[in-house]
């Protein structure tokens, strides 16, 4: 599948916003803490993504009933669905300037996962965490996402490369009172 930047201008997956918010203390002492384990760029993008991935749990998985979308948020607080874990590791990633995407798949509903840029072309990746069945890998060299989609049951995988979190995930994000009433009004397209 062919990915297809929303701008051409490479600056917008490096810029810092409300959900993405890669300036936040919290983001930046996170990211250091990473950046000091790593001999280089490669090395930091991997370590940020199994953070995320191990330590920040799917709040699905772990039963954690709050709902959290900023990325300073999920790493302070530890928890999130995929898309609050995208946020987290997109922030990561910017805050030591490696130009990451948001991008989004289609089930039941629309799940949310990153894309990296490095060597001149972009590779997604799955902070979305592991459990039996469900093994994302960081690679650069050929997907090993959480869940790939199945062409014949009308899932899909969305090309476009946001710059910023999606209008509609950001939306149930921010109106859910808790994850069960999340899962309520989880998007079901973009």
């Amino acid at each position: 599948m062919e990915l297809i930047q929303e701008t051409p201008d490479l600056s917008a997956y490096l810029a810092a916003d409300e959900v993405i918010d890669h300036e936040h203390p919290v983001v930046r002492q996170t990211a250091a803490r990473l950046a000091g384990q790593a001999e280089d760029s490669y090395a930091y993008a991997r370590l940020a993504f199994e953070f995320v991935r191990d330590t920040v749990p799917h709040s699905q998985d772990s039963g954690d009933p709050r709902v959290t979308w900023r990325a300073s948020d999920v790493l302070e607080q530890r928890t999130g669905i995929c898309y609050a874990k995208s946020h987290a590791l997109a922030a990561l990633l910017r805050a030591e300037d490696i130009p990451t995407a948001l991008c989004y798949q289609k089930f039941d509903v629309v799940h949310g996962l990153v894309a990296v840029r490095f060597n001149g072309a972009w590779h997604r990746q799955d902070p979305r965490g592991n459990k039996p069945g469900v093994d994302a890998q960081f690679s650069l060299d050929g997907e090993q996402l959480a869940f790939p989609v199945d062409l014949k049951s009308n899932e899909l995988d969305y090309p476009v490369l946001y710059a910023e979190p999606h209008p509609a995930v950001v939306g149930a994000l921010r109106r859910a009172a808790d994850r069960a009433h999340l899962w309520q009004m989880l998007p079901t397209a973009l």
